[in-house]
């Protein structure tokens, strides 16, 4: 079959199926009976050219515009009033498919967090005296020599610097999830900001021979805070490139989709951040020397991203999908 006799006949009916799910809003019982039963059909029809265009023009805007379609008649398809996530399946499974169900989008939003910070710790170690004018003066003492490479700090100060590290990241987590609707670019700039700023810090630590004090204080939970930051941007980003390429959807309709996953997302993230709070409050002060902490930072990381993996990948039946 030629894709422009394909598209002519059955275009029309993917209009009819656009109509009825914006019709319906939220709720299928507005279409009455006969639109139900009329959704339904569409709807099957639908998903058989979705798999027919998956298999003849998989890089057709026709196949594209069908997947969103079909995600989106399935929930009208499909609802009831029982079915509704309950919060241990939100976070048993489809938190995590939020969270992986965009991986270049989550791609630049780690670059845009990595990237700078290796500059800013580069750039720090080698002119530390510029460095510490970006640095706020709680987090500037990582660059003055400690005697030790305890940061000059006592334990009660070493305390105040490893909880400045933590709320900020969790400030950070926040605002690259809310600055999405500036377009992505608050989010973009928060994230830039952030990389080089934690950079910077590692950098003057790393130079004033405080890097192994500086990874014990924040690397049980940094690594934790840092993948956290890395989702929320990608949630922001997500919601600002919603408005700049809706696709075949209205801008409104795709900013409401994305900025439903995005609040998801910064929900199903917040306990993640707890816990890092915790890990912050209760084993980082044990003193569990630089290996032991980066141990214990990269198995929290190795356990999020592992069940991002693994439960992303759990596809539900589409009788239960949401």
């Amino acid at each position: 079959m030629r894709l422009d006799r394909f598209l002519s006949e059955r275009v029309p009916l993917w209009d009819e199926l656009e109509r009825l799910i914006e019709r319906a809003g939220r709720r299928p019982e507005r279409l009455g009976p006969q639109g139900v039963r009329r959704l339904a059909a569409l709807y099957r029809a639908a998903a058989a050219d979705l798999g027919v265009a998956r298999r003849v023009w998989p890089h057709d805007p026709s196949a594209t515009r069908l997947e969103n379609l079909v995600g989106r008649a399935r929930h009208l398809v499909y609802d009831s009033p029982t079915r509704r996530d309950s919060a241990a399946r939100f976070f048993a499974t489809t938190y995590w498919r939020l969270v992986v169900e965009r991986p270049l989008v989550l791609l630049v939003a780690a670059l845009l967090l990595l990237v700078p910070a290796a500059l800013g710790a580069t750039w720090a170690h080698d002119n530390p005296g510029a460095a510490s004018g970006l640095v706020p003066g709680d987090l500037r003492q990582a660059g003055e020599p400690g005697g030790g490479g305890d940061l000059g700090l006592s334990a009660g100060e070493q305390a105040v610097f490893a909880t400045t590290i933590f709320t900020n990241n969790v400030q950070v987590s926040f605002l690259a999830f809310a600055g999405g609707i500036t377009l992505g670019l608050a989010t973009a700039a928060v994230v830039i900001y952030n990389g080089l700023l934690l950079g910077a810090v590692s950098g003057l630590a790393s130079g004033a021979g405080n890097g192994a004090r500086l990874v014990e204080l924040v690397a049980a939970h940094g690594v934790l805070e840092l993948s956290c930051i890395v989702v929320s941007a990608a949630a922001g980003l997500r919601m600002g490139w919603s408005i700049v390429q809706p696709g075949y959807r209205r801008r409104s309709q795709a900013l409401f989709e994305e900025a439903n996953a995005a609040v998801r997302l910064a929900l199903g993230t917040a306990p993640w951040l707890v816990l890092a709070g915790l890990v912050e409050g209760f084993v980082t002060p044990r003193g569990l020397g630089p290996l032991g902490a980066l141990a214990v930072g990269l198995l929290l990381a190795a356990c999020y991203w592992g069940l991002a993996l693994w439960r992303g990948r759990a596809t539900p039946s589409p009788s239960r999908d949401s």
